[in-house]
């Protein structure tokens, strides 16, 4: 959110251009031109990074921090980065200061809440800097240019941790912890009990929504809670699952993880999990803009454009499990639907009729929220 200074400039109709020089010279910026920055060898990148948090959160951060230190190993690519940098005025001032004195041509926005305005304010300044942000809010006749969006499709990488978590609890009484009722949360709760439903028919997955992105005490609560009614596994939607998936782990309970490898955290029972590969996409953009060629403006992929995987199986996985979720990538790979009638929702209205399918993208998932059948719980 932006603070009460940026939004008064915005209100009085203040120059943004001349804003952004005033914000540099208060980090002792030299803004003689904006736009130009360090000049750069042919064919040379430089990458600014910014992350909400610690880039060591074993989840959304780390996520994006994995896939830059791939991108440190690429030739001629230099990464400069940036953590714990709110959602205000502060990100203005730290990708200025990338642009202006390390000579970033691409910046990495991580947070939702970077966007609108700063990003795409930043952006009008910049015109020869790319800008590009995790999500699908860039717009061809709202926004510039320079500035765009890419966007991994997790809830498919979901929908094969659910497979693999239904061969892997021995009861079929599955837990999620979510973060808030909106559709990407609901895709990746969707999916994977389709998942889990496939490979296990009679499972059930009991949601409990915590509220928001990050609430470590109540996560814990809810996993606690979850286990007492009697779950063996639990999958989450969360910012960072560390302390979902270290209070389940202690409690003999497996888990399945979400945005980055949560592995290591729960020797004895983690299954999988569905993380994102930024990887694919970081150094991509990297290497179209070092022989000059354009970025898209929206890039949009799941397992087909190598932009999500599996994390690898932990002891929690039988063979059996190991084995059918493998399958699933492979089907996903290839093009083929998660959603494949007849399904309902868990309040027996119809959602895709017998017969037909849903397009992996299909606009339609995201535009009316539902729960499916096999999910014990409410929007509410």
């Amino acid at each position: 959110m932006a603070d009460a200074a940026w939004g008064r400039l915005l209100a009085g109709q203040q120059d943004r251009r001349a804003f952004l020089k005033r914000s540099a010279a208060a980090v002792g910026v030299a803004a003689t031109g904006l736009g130009a920055g360090r000049a750069l060898a042919a064919g040379e990148v430089t990458v600014g990074v910014v992350y909400v948090g610690p880039k060591d959160d074993f989840g959304w951060n780390q996520s994006h921090a994995v896939a830059i230190e791939a991108l440190r190993r690429t030739p001629n690519v230099r990464v400069v980065e940036e953590e714990r940098v709110p959602e205000s005025v502060d990100v203005v001032k730290t990708m200025q200061s990338m642009i202006e004195i390390d000579g970033a041509n691409l910046i990495f926005g991580t947070s939702f809440g970077y966007f609108n305005p700063f990003m795409i304010d930043l952006a009008k300044a910049y015109p020869n800097v790319q800008f590009r942000h995790p999500t699908t809010l860039w717009s061809a006749d709202k926004h510039p240019k320079n500035l765009g969006g890419y966007f991994a499709s997790l809830d498919q990488a979901h929908y094969a941790s659910g497979v693999a978590a239904g061969l892997s609890s021995a009861s079929g009484r599955i837990g999620f912890v979510a973060a808030k009722p909106i559709s990407i949360v609901l895709r990746s709760i969707n999916e994977f009990t389709l998942g889990v439903r496939k490979s296990n028919p009679n499972a059930t997955v009991q949601v409990v929504f915590s509220g928001d992105w990050s609430l470590p005490v109540r996560e814990a609560e809810i996993t606690n809670s979850l286990i007492d009614s009697g779950c063996d596994l639990i999958a989450c939607h969360v910012d960072s699952p560390k302390v979902i998936v270290q209070t389940a782990e202690g409690r003999g309970v497996k888990t399945c993880g979400h945005n980055a490898s949560q592995a290591s955290l729960a020797p004895k029972g983690f299954v999988t999990g569905a993380e994102l590969k930024y990887e694919t996409i970081y150094k991509g953009f990297a290497e179209l803009l070092s022989k000059g060629q354009p970025l898209p403006n929206t890039l949009v992929g799941g397992f087909d454009k190598d932009m999500v995987r599996l994390t690898p199986f932990g002891a929690g996985a039988p063979d059996a499990a190991r084995k059918a979720a493998d399958a699933a990538v492979a089907d996903l790979k290839a093009g083929k639907p998660i959603y494949v009638g007849p399904i309902r929702d868990n309040k027996g209205a119809e959602i895709v009729a017998a017969g037909s399918s849903l397009d992996n993208y299909a606009p339609e998932l995201d535009q009316k929220a539902f729960l499916v059948e096999g999910v014990k719980g409410s929007l509410s």
